[in-house]
């Protein structure tokens, strides 16, 4: 019993010796590392943290900045608590190593922006907390980041929007599903949202029956609108948003060679999507090599099309191709976009002609045979043979029979 608290006293002793200037450790025998560092006149990371720290937690200091691999030697860290500080800043590269850490909070900063792509170096983070920070803006790419993150608060920043590729992160299509649903908190509260239909659709859908996000507080005001400042979003009475709906007049399209073709799709969806014709692909066939190694970089966007709007919600769109060649044929795209998301049609457009006229396969030809060759017949006289008798009657007999329908589809 003597020996067990006397190696408690000198392990205490240990311990304490490593921690770190103005901070404090605390560490049981069964308990993870702890170390807390909260003096206000800190002003610089701590060095010398222990290795084998679980949870960090650095608070009310004057620290201003995360520089690159701040915390590369603590690959045991769980929890990183950042909060109420002065950070402005942080280096996409500060979390390097931190593949344990379940919980990173930068509460109560001066941010102004976040480095998302930082967060593929914590692979198992499930909460972020950006709270009361100044962040104006959520790009699309954060998306990309957010996958893993059951519990986002950005609530009291500045924000005005949100993407369309967040709504997509977090109410994907069933066919997309992988797995069961896993549920996500968000904080959106207090931030000057501008009440369109995008922010209308994420309230709508979160208190929907089994929605997968969980907003914390969904009375959300709309501060930017015009004639809405000051509203709640549940009383602008915004109109729901529509994913747009794409229909094209035909998904498949022959046409012969030097002809016109006129291509069409409507679309509908809330707002009024706007629409873009894209060629994705030419048409791959064997005997137009010599041509595809000339055409352009696919996919390209086309300019040349008319589209209209009749009433709200519903657009047409056509493009029209003129004197047909082989280049034009491929596949198009019909793209309609709003701020509820992207839909697109395919229409294969493939181009029928004849090919090669003018010079007859040697060995299919056949020799003019005289009268006194012994293998010389006589054809049959016959009604059509009597009333032709033209020159041009006599090119097109000459023509073998398997010649004359060789022609080839693009």
């Amino acid at each position: 019993m003597f020996l067990l608290v006397l190696l408690h006293i000198m392990q205490s002793a240990v311990l304490t010796r490593s921690c770190p200037a103005l901070c404090v450790c605390s560490s049981g025998m069964t308990e993870p590392r702890f170390v807390q560092c909260s003096d206000p006149g800190m002003s610089a990371l701590p060095v010398n943290v222990p290795a084998d720290t679980v949870k960090l937690r650095l608070e009310k200091t004057l620290i201003s900045r995360l520089p690159r691999a701040a915390f590369y030697n603590l690959s045991e860290l769980r929890f990183l608590w950042l909060t109420y500080n002065s950070i402005t800043s942080v280096h996409p590269s500060s979390f390097v190593n931190l593949k344990a850490l379940r919980e990173l909070r930068l509460d109560g900063n001066l941010l102004t922006a976040f480095p998302w792509e930082g967060l593929r170096d914590m692979p198992r983070l499930q909460t972020l907390g950006l709270n009361n920070n100044r962040l104006s803006s959520l790009p699309a790419h954060a998306a990309l980041f957010l996958p893993n993150i059951t519990y986002l608060d950005l609530s009291s920043n500045k924000l005005t929007i949100l993407p369309a590729e967040l709504l997509d992160l977090w109410f994907p299509l069933p066919e997309l599903q992988e797995g069961p649903v896993q549920r996500k908190i968000l904080g959106l509260h207090d931030n000057p949202w501008l009440c369109d239909c995008q922010i209308s659709m994420l309230t709508s859908l979160s208190m929907s029956l089994g929605s997968p996000v969980v907003l914390m507080d969904q009375l959300l005001m709309c501060s930017r609108s015009v004639g809405l400042s000051g509203l709640l979003l549940t009383q602008a009475e915004l109109s729901r948003c529509m994913r747009p709906s794409v229909q094209p007049a035909a998904t498949r399209v022959i046409s012969p060679l030097g002809s016109n073709v006129i291509l069409r799709c409507d679309a509908s969806g809330y707002p009024t999507p706007t629409l873009t014709w894209i060629k994705t692909s030419a048409y791959t066939d064997c005997c137009q090599q010599d041509l595809l190694k000339n055409s352009e970089q696919l996919p390209r966007i086309l300019e040349s099309f008319m589209q209209e709007s009749p009433r709200v919600g519903v657009r047409w769109s056509i493009i029209s191709l003129n004197g047909l060649s082989y280049k034009d044929a491929g596949e198009y795209r019909c793209q309609a976009r709003n701020m509820a998301g992207i839909s697109e049609a395919p229409i294969k457009l493939k181009v029928m002609g004849i090919t090669r006229l003018s010079r007859v396969p040697k060995k299919k030809t056949q020799k003019t045979l005289s009268k006194s060759s012994p293998k010389y017949r006589k054809p049959p006289r016959t009604p059509a043979t009597k009333s032709f008798k033209g020159k041009e009657s006599q090119k097109t007999t000459n023509i073998p029979p398997h010649f004359q329908n060789n022609a080839q589809e693009v």
